[in-house]
Order: C-alpha cells, then structure tokens, then sequence
C-alpha cells in the first residue's frame, strides 16, 4: 500500500509548524522535527484506518482519531 517514497515524505507544511512553536513556545524547530512528526502522523492514521475498517466503513472520520479508538 505504501511505497518506500511515501514512507519518508514530510505530512506537515514546516513553516506552519515551526511559527506554531515560535508563537505558542518561543522556541526554534530543528530540522528533524518534521519528520519525526510526519512519522507519528503516519502511526496515527494507519490505526484510525484500521479503526475505521473495523466498523466496516470505507471513510475516515474524527473520532477514528479519538484516544479511545487509538
């Protein structure tokens, strides 16, 4: 399903993420920060789907997200 490519590609838009930290932190972003967080994105989403394909449904939802369904 996932190709090697897709496995290493970034989820997040970086400058959204790095001026989210500044603001709310007052803190730079190292470089690998999003793709640490792209990978913990990726972690969440395989079980949301697995959460989903579990009720049968073929659609995402939020509350595939929720932490009772992680």
């Amino acid at each position: 399903m996932n190709d090697a490519n897709d496995s290493k590609e970034v989820l997040v838009v970086v400058s959204k993420l790095k001026n989210y930290i500044k603001s709310s932190a007052g803190m730079n972003t190292s470089g690998n920060v999003a793709p640490a967080i792209s990978e913990m994105i990726r972690k969440m989403c395989d079980r949301a789907v697995e959460n989903a394909k579990g009720d049968g449904r073929k659609t995402l939802m939020d509350r595939d997200f929720s932490e009772q369904a992680m």
